[in-house]
């Protein structure tokens, strides 16, 4: 008999990855921590569902009511100025704004009862991103630290640069499209939490493309752009058109005589992130797939027009580029450009006009897109914000902030289309039946691309962390 932690287990019982790491943390398997470790790694993997993720973040919360969880028996005061129309979907009141998502709602779950307890944007968005909860830094403050939790993204990158070759590969393996979330707000820009490598490092940090508005008042998001716009240029990446590979060769040289004095140093940390850093950004720089994946130009135009020529439509059209060329998480983000956008305290007026009708076509076209080219199946597409609005509204249609109850759309890799999961209290409030949180989310997404939920990474300190703490793979929602 073996005992872990107060439960006697049985030889001939099925040993689990958790069972295997309170022994060996124990001692009890001859195994130190960084052998435990490891041994952790070297884990058989369960079979993936997924090979990459779309995850398209709706920064400022949308609305529940006036979107995919419309209440039109309500009282008015609650219900919203939008009527719902008729989807693919048995049961589903969609927002007769996202008429083209209701047309190919059988390809997708809503998940009704998304739910947390963070209020705050910065924090929500974190949450959402990561699984875990934010911890604000003293004195509060909206951008990203050392010391937070790494995203998912960031967890997937950690774990393709750790295996044979990984770090070596002509594309990264998780990419933020169009900027950093924060990059375009109006009130300055922010460094939102929740898009890095937090405490694993930043040489786990997304690679990020770089694309600027017009001016103070301009919403890329959500009017045309021209081709000179939509560089996609990769933030930090000076553009030198006289560099040859020769003199790029020669300057390699000099980097690494200087890296070898560095690392004689000290084995830190942050050497180890400048060598990755170095390593994927000569890797980009010489590599013709990275530069074709970011080329989109070369996409016909009746496809550019289907997806909108908008900023976020093409920052979508990118990211089915990117995982058809091989990177495995690409997030969206739907970026809070004016101080108000999807976080709409005022009036439901940019939802009506500007923001639900550019994500309604963009969501469209990326799930008939990656459909069309057989890439739908080992895609999983995630869509939400990192929070809802409150189910009563002012006299213009604004809503406050409603962390207690969002919605969710997920596709692709296995994921039932056609379907809703939880169901919601009359006033789209509350979950009353299957309420999901971000640690469920967290534990879903990562169960999709193979990865363990119960998977442990090294801290700063060295020290065995959970990636997932407390969340469940939504198995339900799965063919």
């Amino acid at each position: 008999m073996l005992t872990v932690l107060g439960r006697s287990q049985a030889a001939c019982d099925r040993v689990t990855r958790r069972n295997l790491l309170q022994a060996g943390g124990a001692g009890l398997l001859g195994l130190n921590l960084p052998k435990l470790l490891q041994a952790e790694a070297e884990l058989t993997p369960a079979k993936p569902r997924a090979k990459s993720v779309i995850f398209l973040f709706l920064f400022g919360g949308p609305s529940q009511l006036e979107t995919f969880d419309m209440k039109p028996d309500a009282p008015s005061k609650i219900r919203g100025p939008f009527r719902p129309i008729e989807s693919r979907t048995p049961g589903l009141r969609i927002s007769e704004h996202l008429s083209k998502t209701a047309q190919v709602s059988d390809k997708f779950c809503v998940i009704k009862t998304m739910t947390h307890g963070y209020n705050d944007h910065s924090g929500a968005g974190h949450y959402i991103q990561t699984g875990h909860r934010w911890q604000i830094p003293i004195g509060g403050g909206f951008s990203a630290t050392s010391k937070d939790w790494p995203s998912l993204g960031s967890v997937v990158e950690y774990l393709s640069q750790h295996s044979p070759g990984g770090v070596s590969r002509r594309l990264p393996n998780y990419v933020c499209l169009p900027n950093w979330l924060g990059a375009l707000q109006e009130k300055g820009q922010y460094r939102r939490p929740g898009q890095y490598g937090g405490w694993l490092g930043s040489g786990f940090d997304p690679l990020t493309t770089d694309i600027q508005k017009r001016d103070l008042n301009d919403n890329p998001f959500w009017r045309d752009c021209s081709d000179e716009e939509l560089g996609f240029e990769i933030q930090g990446l000076v553009k030198q058109r006289h560099l040859t590979l020769d003199r790029l060769d020669r300057r390699t040289s000099l980097l690494e005589q200087f890296d070898q004095q560095l690392q004689s140093v000290a084995g830190r940390r942050a050497v180890r992130d400048h060598d990755q850093f170095k390593q994927r950004a000569l890797a980009l720089v010489t590599s013709e797939q990275a530069r074709s994946a970011f080329d989109i130009g070369r996409e016909a135009a009746s496809l550019r027009d289907r997806y909108g020529r908008h900023l976020y439509g093409q920052s979508c059209l990118m990211a089915r580029r990117l995982v058809e060329a091989g990177v495995r998480f690409v997030t969206v983000h739907y970026d809070c450009v004016d101080g108000y956008s999807w976080d709409s305290h005022r009036s439901s007026q940019h939802l009506e006009r500007h923001l639900i009708p550019t994500f309604d076509q963009a969501l469209a076209a990326l799930l008939t897109d990656l459909d069309e080219r057989g890439l739908l199946d080992e895609t999983l597409v995630v869509a939400l914000g990192e929070m809802g609005r409150t189910p009563q509204a002012n006299a213009k249609w604004g809503r406050g902030h409603w962390s207690t109850l969002f919605p969710a759309v997920l596709a692709g890799a296995g994921v039932r289309g056609g379907m809703i999961y939880g169901e919601t209290d009359r006033d789209a409030g509350y979950p009353i039946e299957n309420p999901v949180s971000p640690e469920d989310l967290a534990a879903t997404i990562y169960g999709a691309l193979g990865i363990d939920p119960a998977l442990r990474l090294p801290d700063r300190q060295g020290r065995p962390v959970d990636i997932v703490q407390g969340g469940r793979v939504l198995e339900e929602i799965f063919g």
